[in-house]
């Protein structure tokens, strides 16, 4: 199977770099991405939004000639539902890390522009349960790899069109929530139930990891996605 990966925000394809070994030795051929503008200063990447970032993962899929799965971390969860919408006929799952599936109109979340873009804003920045599974090498490690991505996907809304997208098999490797957990979280959050249940096939595997297991246990984030795609 083809799998494409999309990384969260501030990351490129080299993210998945310890994950990409377990999917290719179960026999898959793997595709990290870089979205467009991550590392580039506003003059150049003031213009682009998640409309863009879609954009990229649609040609991506269209390079292929085969069904894809679709892999999205964090923010990146809602580039790879975009996906799933405008190309609901070529991908076969859609794979959510700590995340979960947008409704239409949901943006990422909101944060502080450094010089016209969005900065990493450091691990401090997050809660306790999110990093702290990751130790000090690897935050030191990926401070310093972390790009800025544009001002304007963060907060940008997903435009969501195709009802076939609830017929794409959806995976959530949920870092701290059991299926039920899950579930339950989703039912204060509105639209996002909504979305969630819409979903003819949707799974919800716990990972017990922070938000960031392709950095903290990339062998065992590996094997869910392998299993996911089965």
């Amino acid at each position: 199977m083809d799998i494409i990966l999309i990384p969260g925000l501030w990351l490129d394809a080299s993210s998945w770099e310890d994950v990409t070994p377990v999917l290719e030795a179960a026999g898959h051929t793997v595709h990290p991405l870089t979205l467009p503008g991550v590392g580039v200063p506003a003059p150049e990447s003031s213009d682009i939004g998640i409309a863009d970032w879609v954009d990229a993962v649609v040609a991506a899929i269209d390079s292929i000639d085969a069904p894809v799965v679709v892999v999205g971390h964090s923010g990146g969860g809602n580039v790879a539902w975009g996906a799933a919408d405008a190309r609901p006929d070529r991908v076969a799952r859609v794979v959510f890390v700590d995340t979960t599936p947008p409704p239409n109109g949901a943006d990422i979340s909101e944060f502080e522009l450094v010089d016209g873009v969005i900065p990493f804003p450091g691990w401090d920045f997050f809660d306790a349960p999110e990093v702290g599974d990751i130790d000090d090498d690897t935050r030191a490690k990926w401070s310093a790899r972390a790009a800025s991505v544009p001002a304007k996907v963060p907060s940008d809304p997903i435009a969501l069109t195709d009802d076939r997208r609830h017929q794409v098999p959806v995976t959530v490797l949920s870092g701290g929530s059991s299926e039920a957990e899950f579930r339950g979280m989703l039912a204060e959050w509105g639209r996002f139930a909504d979305e969630f249940n819409a979903i003819q096939s949707a799974e919800v595997v716990k990972l017990d990891s922070g938000h960031w297991p392709q950095f903290s246990q990339p062998e065992r984030l590996g094997q869910a996605i392998v299993a996911a795609v089965r």
